[in-house]
């Protein structure tokens, strides 16, 4: 049987629906988005990191931080975990909370599991970041944790503040700093043992295929040892 994407169309994980996926992006991606729930190639990744590589759909109560909520993801986290689900973000009206990720209102040790993606390339002082979701986490916690890996070694110059300046160094007029592989060190700082997969680890060359999924985005698993 011809895979979904050999006939044109894909198959997204999130919403278990086959069609074609449209282009999306700020350098536009062919087959990034699906059509039905707005799903792109990192949603559904980690959608498929979520069930094949954590403990987070077994059935047990878990409180989980979604920070910056994404539309193709935070209603489905919060169907399959009820109470023990909360959105924040600094501003989305789509947040549940309003925080700032360096400096979040929340008591230690209050989550089972944190989810930030392609958050911390926006925040000046990520590795404070960093330290609040690790002192946020109960002990035994996680955190699935996604950047934009781009470049050989961070680079980054918080005096850099032109929006021209910064897409042209960044990436993004928002971005305020590219990150290399050594982006783990930062994480390790924090205080986490951490964990860098790709997605050959847990996704079939078929499925990156059939579902669109960019091959070498980098997904870190961040431990809070007990």
């Amino acid at each position: 049987m011809a895979r979904p994407a050999d006939l044109g169309t894909h198959f997204c994980p999130v919403c278990h629906r086959t069609s074609k996926f449209r282009a999306s992006g700020h350098s536009v991606r062919p087959h990034a988005k699906c059509l039905h729930c707005g799903a792109k190639e990192r949603h559904r990744l980690v959608w498929l990191f979520f069930q094949r590589c954590t403990n987070l759909f077994n059935g047990e109560h878990k409180r989980l931080l979604h920070i910056a909520p994404e539309r193709a993801l935070g209603p489905r986290l919060q169907s399959r975990l009820g109470e023990g689900y909360l959105s924040g973000d600094l501003n989305s009206p789509e947040a549940m909370v309003h925080f700032d990720i360096t400096d979040t209102p929340f008591s230690d040790a209050a989550f089972d599991a944190v989810y930030c993606s392609h958050v911390l390339e926006h925040v000046l002082d990520d590795r404070a970041g960093l330290r609040e979701i690790h002192r946020i986490l109960k002990p035994g916690g996680w955190a699935t944790v996604l950047v934009p890996i781009s470049v050989p070694v961070t680079i980054e110059d918080p005096t850099i503040t032109q929006p021209e300046d910064r897409l042209r160094l960044f990436g993004k007029t928002d971005h305020v700093r590219r990150y290399g592989p050594d982006f783990k060190e930062r994480i390790v700082e924090a205080g986490f043992s951490v964990q860098c997969h790709q997605p050959t680890d847990f996704v079939t060359a078929d499925e990156i295929v059939a579902m669109a999924i960019k091959p070498k985005e980098s997904i870190f698993l961040c431990r809070k040892e007990k």
